[in-house]
């Protein structure tokens, strides 16, 4: 990225806080590298890291003091994983995080005088996803919500907590981030909301709904998964990333273009989240798998399109690529004149 001039901003999860490193740590080594956008902009003890917004400009806006910006992007840590110390780390988005992002927006739209269209991104799923997997009326449909589903049931922010605030596997969902999904549900503007961790699953679906078991109705948000991107973590799915097409024309309608990019250079699971998302019909997406060979003298990295034969030692030829962590891939590309032209985003 730094070769190719693009900026990036991540935001963190449960891989990147554990006993031996720290988000902290991990935001001050990002900005040792020129196009760094990540931030950290809640200061609370228990916030996790990156809580932050990035404004988009048009190209006409020289410095951002004298124009209002065509659309926001909100960045959440959910947290997860563990404390320097070992102890378990809440795997939600905190309650200070939500009080800033409500009376952040709140306050830009005052400044501005209109709704701000916005794209939000988080690396643990809501539990509406967990909902709209298994308790939605026609679940997730191969021609309505094209992806992979092959990761259930959803691991979404609060699993494995008590509401008591202990963990304890016995606890299915301790309902944590319902402070976090009444605000999304209740901020006009926002169009989707982003994130990874299940490898397994790729798909968006439109929470426009009260599902059972849930005390929270959707409003029409999109609820996005990406794609596994790299060779690091679980899942032989192939890899690739999820990109975000946004025009200035379709922004008037609150509306975007999303699709995953295969590692092969395809692009499956083209869809428009627009208001009729959830009931127009697009192509299925094809389940792939891909698989990691050797390394060779000069660190690259075999990738094959199947396992080879488990009697033969000599793996298949196929595409060539560096190794890359586990990462859920993104990248936003605005289309039109924007100051800020592209953005690839990790959910750490």
């Amino acid at each position: 990225m730094v070769e190719r001039n693009l900026t990036w901003a991540s935001t963190y999860g449960n891989h990147d806080h554990r006993y031996n490193i720290s988000g902290d740590g991990i935001l001050e080594r990002e900005h040792m590298w020129r196009g760094a956008r990540t931030r950290s902009m809640v200061s609370a003890t228990d916030a996790g890291t990156t809580n932050y917004y990035l404004p988009v400009y048009a190209a006409s806006c020289s410095d951002g003091s004298s124009c209002a910006p065509e659309m926001l992007l909100w960045f959440f840590d959910s947290r997860g994983g563990f404390y320097l110390q070992g102890e378990d780390q809440p795997s939600w988005v905190d309650e200070s995080v939500v009080a800033w992002f409500t009376e952040t927006n709140a306050a830009l739209v005052r400044e501005h005088q209109r709704v701000m269209p916005s794209l939000a991104f988080v690396h643990i799923p809501i539990n509406a996803t967990l909902a709209l997997q298994t308790e939605s009326k026609a679940g997730v449909g191969a021609h309505h919500q094209p992806g992979i589903n092959d990761d259930p049931p959803v691991a979404h922010q609060g699993a494995g907590w008590c509401s008591d605030g202990a963990v304890d596997k016995a606890c299915v969902y301790g309902g944590q981030d319902v402070r976090f999904m009444r605000a999304l549900a209740a901020m006009p503007g926002i169009m989707g909301l982003f994130y990874g961790h299940d490898h397994g699953n790729t798909w968006c679906y439109k929470w426009d709904a009260q599902l059972a078991g849930m005390t929270v109705a959707g409003n029409g948000i999109n609820l996005c998964y990406g794609q596994h991107s790299g060779y690091g973590g679980y899942g032989d799915w192939i890899r690739g990333a999820r990109e975000i097409v946004v025009s200035q024309e379709k922004l008037k309608d609150l509306a975007v273009d999303t699709h995953i990019r295969l590692e092969s250079g395809r692009v499956v699971g083209a869809v428009s989240l627009n208001s009729t998302f959830n009931e127009d019909a697009y192509p299925a997406t094809p389940d792939e798998k891909t698989y990691m060979g050797y390394r060779d003298e000069d660190g690259k990295v075999t990738v094959y399109n199947e396992s080879s034969s488990a009697t033969s030692s000599v793996l298949r030829t196929g595409l060539r690529t560096g190794y890359a962590p586990s990462v859920g891939g993104l990248s936003i590309r605005v289309v039109g004149a924007w100051a800020f032209v592209e953005c690839t985003l990790w959910l750490l």
